[in-house]
């Protein structure tokens, strides 16, 4: 059951990160999980900022996805199954997928989560699952109904997308151009990401009903999936836009346990181009593929990655911030949106959180402050008594 605690209520974290296993290859062992957080400090310094840990959200079940809405509520997803909204200090479940493909130690489940740019006025919220009788996985628009406080299904998006057990994870974002994208890994089935008509390892751009747009890059190109944006990917699961300059970021894992070790990725996205998996990983080049910005070896096994627009932490504005599974930590990523191009802005990194374990989503809050989710409970972790959680990064006082 989950358990609200005031946001007031402070945790504190643990001096070094733990070391719990990466998403395992097919016939990888399981790394040895990370020890549970042991507190030693309710405040935290980084360079010249100090914060604190607040527990917005304790005892949910493998945090997936956040948001929120135009009332501040917020939102987020259960790998198990469950769409939660945390509104005016309650918490409720306001939908539950009923044909759900999930087991625990998979990463297969209930997913992504956005809500439409205009939710206040038409009530529309996609999800990413995995669909246990077709065996997919799938995007699915559902309809906020306020006065029961519950979503109905209203249409699919885009289906069809490989459903294993790993690599299934699928994150939802909408652009600055109001195009929903979605995100999708290739099921360790490493030639599907550079087949066109094929819905692995790939970057969609979609409308907002799920038809692909006439700007699409390979809308005319025959045999081509026309909601394909970018493809030659390996399992993306962090993707935003900078702000002020409108360029497009991913963070996706490597082939950790599979070819080799390490070589996660952060990638500048521009249309149409492939990003090279498998022909080339790591820093590895070759004609008519991109070469990441910057890999993580070892592997970090990001689970996301967003830019930080608070005021809480003016040093931190305009950073792109990174959970980390295998890291567990968030990293902040300097990317100077004066550089000529997404490809030369790479400056830097540091981690700026340790000790809650494995990081999912991290994401600003409507109060500018930073938020993030535990996945404590996924199987590759050990969790604390009261993982999985929903935290905020605020400053120390």
């Amino acid at each position: 059951m989950n358990t609200l605690l005031p946001l007031a209520v402070v945790l504190s974290l643990a001096a070094q990160p733990g070391s719990p296993g990466a998403a395992p290859g097919p016939g990888q062992p399981k790394a040895p999980p990370a020890p549970a957080a042991a507190p030693t400090s309710d405040v935290i310094t980084v360079g010249d900022v100090k914060y604190r840990v607040e527990t917005v959200v304790e005892k949910a079940d493998i945090p997936w996805a956040i948001t929120w809405d135009h009332t501040g509520a917020l939102w987020f997803t259960e790998r198990s199954g469950k769409v939660k909204v945390l509104r005016n200090g309650e918490l409720s479940t306001v939908y539950e997928v009923k044909d759900l493909k999930h087991r625990v130690g998979a990463e297969v489940g209930l997913m992504g989560l956005e809500l439409h740019p205009d939710f206040k006025s038409n009530g529309f919220v996609y999800i990413a699952y995995g669909h246990k009788t077709d065996n997919d996985v799938r995007v699915v628009r559902l309809k906020y109904d306020p006065k029961a406080n519950a979503l109905a299904d209203d249409r699919i998006i885009l289906k069809g997308m490989p459903a294993g057990p790993n690599h299934a994870g699928c994150a939802l974002r909408f652009g600055p151009d109001g195009k929903l994208y979605i995100t999708m890994g290739e099921m360790f089935q490493r030639d599907r990401a550079q087949k066109l008509d094929d819905l692995g390892g790939k970057i969609f751009r979609v409308n907002d009903d799920g038809s692909a747009p006439a700007d699409n890059p390979f809308v005319n190109t025959p045999n081509a999936r026309p909601e394909v944006w970018v493809y030659g990917v390996r399992n993306p699961q962090g993707i935003d836009w900078q702000p002020g300059t409108g360029r497009m970021f991913e963070t996706e894992h490597g082939p950790s346990g599979e070819l080799t070790t390490g070589g996660d990725e952060l990638n500048f996205i521009e249309k149409g181009k492939n990003y090279g998996w498998p022909a080339i990983h790591h820093m590895q080049s070759k004609d008519g593929m991109i070469t990441p910005l910057f890999e993580w070896s070892p592997a970090i096994a990001p689970g996301s990655g967003r830019f930080y627009t608070g005021d809480l932490f003016p040093q931190w504005k305009g950073s792109f911030l990174v959970g980390a599974l295998r890291g567990t930590s968030i990293i902040r990523i300097t990317l100077d949106p004066k550089a000529p191009d997404g490809a030369s802005a790479y400056k830097g990194q540091e981690r700026i959180l340790t000790g809650f374990g494995r990081i999912r989503a991290v994401a600003t809050g409507p109060d500018g402050a930073i938020y993030f989710s535990t996945s404590n409970k996924d199987g590759r972790g050990r969790p604390a008594p009261n993982d999985d959680r929903i935290c905020r990064i605020v400053p120390a006082k």
